[in-house]
């Protein structure tokens, strides 16, 4: 039995499938995608335990196998072989031969009954996102999740659907992204999801160019994303996300507008001379200027001035330069609206004339 496919019809979806795969495992069979031939329809499958790709291919072959080959291997023959190309696999004993034009491979394959089940739930609940309203989200959000943090929960971005609002929030513990939204359809459900951090990632690649909706389904311990005919499963991070709405019940400065690429090219340069590690900048503000300084360890300095309308009390406050950043080129208006808390305990960074996005930055001493 041969399956013959058409590189430009295998490529996309084996290059998802490789996305979730890690390139070291314990597992050999982990570096592996497992092929299903069977009723017209070809499907992969890549995981890492914790998440898993499936692509589903129709065919117009009526024939059925198992195989389980090297993911990394297949997906770069497949992007070096000549647009055009028809890929011919047939299995032979403990390998498979791959033949396109005048090219000829020979992979090993490992036994398909080793592939291990990814261990989920049943899904008894969903609900439809649109997919360039997640992507939004995702966008705005995920450079605030945590990398690899003791504190599990914000190494994760949550996920709140209450009916038909839509919320996403992300944390390091020194920063905090929260975007809101409206679904264009009731979805009846109250729910908070953590999904991991790489899952959120492959998610991001995976909505692209999409205009449909994404359903979700959930369950207890884990949650399935469906977007055309990929299916991205992962396991819900468990325990409770810190209650960030404390930090709106306080008092604030009046809000201070600045154009964006301003302020953004500024802090950009003033970045370059501050300490190579925590990026220390220090902002000084009174009733027209906004002066944004650093220095180093070598002695070197830098400062810049903006001018602004400020109707609080003047006072100094320093942050992360890096942060900062982040959060203003997540903007996609052209002013900033900058709000400070009185007690000098946070700043909030949003898009002017729009509430949906709110960046929040804790300050450092330097």
């Amino acid at each position: 039995m041969k399956l013959i496919i058409a590189r430009e019809k295998l490529l996309p979806y084996l290059a998802h499938i490789v996305g979730v795969i890690e390139k070291r495992q314990t597992m050999p069979i982990l570096s592996n995608v497992l092929m299903i031939i069977d009723n017209q329809q070809l499907t992969l499958i890549g995981t890492d335990l914790e998440i898993q790709m499936v692509a589903n291919i129709a065919i117009d072959q009526d024939i059925s196998w198992v195989v389980s080959l090297p993911a990394r291997k297949l997906l770069d023959i497949c992007r070096l072989l000549p647009n055009g190309s028809m890929l011919k696999l047939e299995k032979a004993d403990d390998k498979v031969k791959l033949l396109a034009n005048r090219s000829r491979f020979s992979l090993n394959s490992l036994p398909s009954e080793h592939f291990p089940k990814f261990n989920q739930d049943d899904f008894e609940n969903y609900f439809y996102i649109n997919a360039a309203q997640l992507k939004k989200g995702i966008e705005k959000t995920t450079f605030c999740m945590a990398v690899q943090d003791v504190r599990y929960y914000l190494n994760g971005l949550l996920l709140i659907i209450s009916n038909c609002k839509l919320k996403l929030i992300a944390s390091d513990g020194h920063r905090l992204a929260i975007f809101e939204d409206v679904l264009a359809m009731a979805t009846g459900v109250e729910k908070r999801l953590i999904i991991p951090r790489k899952c959120v990632i492959e998610l991001s690649k995976l909505l692209g160019d999409v205009d449909s909706d994404v359903k979700v389904d959930y369950s207890n311990n884990s949650v399935r994303f469906g977007i055309n005919n990929l299916l991205l499963s992962s396991k819900l991070i468990e325990g409770n996300y810190p209650d960030f709405s404390k930090v709106f019940q306080q008092e604030f400065c009046s809000a201070i507008f600045i154009e964006k690429q301003i302020l953004k090219d500024a802090l950009a340069r003033v970045a370059i001379l501050s300490h190579d590690k925590i990026k220390g900048i220090s902002l000084d503000i009174n009733t027209h200027n906004l002066r944004i300084s650093t220095h180093n360890m070598e002695n070197d300095e830098a400062e810049e001035e903006l001018s602004i309308e400020f109707g609080d009390q003047p006072f100094s406050i320093a942050f992360n330069a890096q942060y900062l950043l982040d959060a203003i080129s997540n903007i996609s208006v052209d002013f900033a609206k900058l709000i400070f808390a009185k007690n000098a305990s946070t700043c909030f960074i949003e898009e002017s004339g729009d509430s949906n996005y709110h960046f929040i930055v804790m300050p450092m001493r330097l």
